[in-house]
């Protein structure tokens, strides 16, 4: 693709820019005159920095805006799962109606998909009309779709199944939808509670105590040392409540920084599979990740060396990732796929053993269909059990703290108590 900077003149007379993001110089002037406009000039420009991204304001004139902010309003929203499972499933229907792919990609410009815009189908089915083929035209949307579906339908179109591809695909991302929203479901309750008893905490030390505690200060009294200590931390709390909030900020700040580089994203990832907890949930969802998506693709007819390098890209964890580069190297020297991951160490027995027998058979995706199930199945389990964890612990900590406070005041209230008893 190049991108060609354009000034035309409408029908009225009026002269207009804009750029146009297309494969060559006699396309760039067959859209302008599709958009109703008579072509002036038409120049290649380096990088989108000759022409920004202009918009008619009420009087005429255009607003240019700097390639920077140009890159940001051009930018197309990821979608969701869910919508790209519902927009493969409607696409598939189509095509089982009967119709031609580009009416099929008409029709889809026309129905309403959340998460992905109308533009999609309708640049799809103008590249399909231009002579690609559907994977080609969805490799210059990548916002869009990844290389995982850019593949499959590749595959399907060379074995003349699209239709049941598709179908696949939309089952795939379904499946992969279900498991992310019962993960995102395990851990929203206890966020919200922790959540709600941090800024009750937080409020509680910085407004309500200081007043309370002015009760007892004001009576001379000597009180107890968790008392004491109870009134330093707020005062603390409600003079320097700024500055603990920048320091949150800041700490957040610097986990995402360190998140973000090479040595931080290996330790981290290294850790959430090693945690006591929240270690075998991550392992099995990783787990049915990889077993899940290779074998879609192994299914559908991808090679097993580009479905190893798929499936690296799609597996968010760094350790399992150079587990399957290490993979694809040593099945590229002529080895199975079960041996590599075995060395490794990261992966379990149970993939290791049914891997060697699908491979042995000649049925991999069947195996690998099989543990993704095994491995699914145990995550909702593992999820139960998590939560049922994480909420005790939760409640222990938020009754010792209120423990705590009961403690001090009545501290508190027995120190008052006694001085008066002494002074009668």
């Amino acid at each position: 693709m190049a991108q060609f900077a354009y000034r035309a003149r409408k029908r009225t007379g009026e002269i207009v820019e804009g750029m146009l993001d297309v494969v060559d110089r006699p396309a760039a002037l067959l859209q302008i005159q599709k958009l109703g406009l008579f072509p002036v000039a038409v120049t290649a420009t380096k990088g989108g920095a000759a022409v920004a991204v202009r918009k008619e304001n009420g009087q005429g004139q255009a607003i240019v805006l700097p390639p920077a902010l140009q890159k940001i309003f051009q930018r197309k929203p990821k979608p969701k799962m869910e919508e790209l499972a519902r927009f493969t499933q409607q696409l598939a229907n189509l095509l089982h109606c009967g119709m031609p792919l580009v009416s099929a990609l008409n029709s889809m410009s026309s129905i309403s998909t959340k998460g992905i815009p109308s533009s999609v189908a309708k640049q799809l089915r103008q590249d399909v009309v231009e002579g690609k083929s559907l994977s080609a035209a969805m490799a210059k949307q990548p916002e869009i779709f990844t290389d995982l579906y850019i593949n499959m339908v590749r595959a399907g179109e060379q074995s003349g199944a699209l239709e049941e591809v598709l179908r696949r695909l939309s089952a795939h991302y379904e499946r992969f939808a279900e498991v992310r929203t019962k993960f995102i479901s395990a851990l929203i309750y206890p966020a919200m509670v922790m959540g709600v008893g941090v800024v009750i905490i937080f409020f509680f030390m910085t407004f309500m105590l200081p007043k309370f505690m002015e009760i007892f200060t004001g009576m001379n009294v000597e009180l107890p040392a968790a008392t004491q200590f109870l009134v330093k931390s707020s005062n603390f709390f409600s003079s320097w409540w700024w500055l603990m909030l920048l320091g949150a900020f800041t700490l957040i700040l610097l986990f995402n920084r360190y998140k973000a580089s090479v040595s931080g994203r290996r330790t981290l990832d290294r850790v959430s599979l090693k945690a006591p907890v929240l270690g075998p949930v991550v392992r099995l969802n990783l787990f049915g990740q990889f077993c899940r998506t290779l074998a879609t693709l192994l299914r559908n007819g991808v090679p097993v060396l580009n479905a190893l390098k798929i499936t690296e890209q799609v597996i968010p964890n760094v350790m399992i990732k150079e587990a399957i580069a290490i993979t694809r190297e040593e099945v590229t020297d002529g080895k199975t796929i079960a041996q590599p991951l075995a060395k490794s160490g990261l992966f379990p027995q149970l993939m290791i053993d049914l891997l060697k027998i699908g491979e042995e058979t000649g049925d991999v995706p069947g195996s690998l269909e099989n543990l993704a199930d095994t491995y699914e199945s145990e995550l909702a389990i593992g999820l139960r059990v998590m939560t049922n964890l994480i909420e005790p612990v939760m409640i222990v900590c938020i009754a010792i703290f209120v423990g705590f406070l009961l403690y001090c005041v009545l501290g508190a209230m027995f120190a008052i108590t006694s001085n008066i008893d002494m002074q009668k």
